[in-house]
């Protein structure tokens, strides 16, 4: 049997804006369908962790970077169009 990978993500959010709360229910959404039991997200507001985000150069928000599996991904918007998050993350439809 192959081994599936666990997906390190964490997705840059301004959680006093209306996109970054879509982004949020979006994404957990994708994840539950596709990588269930096998993600971890972690949902960074940007004015309570500034540094992080710093650090991890976020020039826009809602922006959800992939640490693993490498390579390294980032997928920027509220993460509505299923295809390109699956896209973005190496995930094909219907994995699971």
């Amino acid at each position: 049997m192959k081994h599936l990978p666990l997906y390190v993500l964490r997705l840059f959010v301004n959680s006093s804006t209306p996109k970054s709360a879509l982004a949020v229910a979006n994404l957990t959404r994708v994840c539950e369908q596709h990588l269930a039991g096998r993600y971890r997200l972690e949902v960074i507001d940007i004015h309570q962790h500034a540094d992080l985000a710093r650090k991890a150069q976020i020039v826009a928000v809602p922006t959800l970077i992939k640490h693993v599996p490498a390579p390294l991904q980032r997928l920027v918007g509220d993460m509505s169009n299923v295809g390109r998050v699956l896209a973005g993350l190496d995930v094909q439809m219907g994995t699971v």
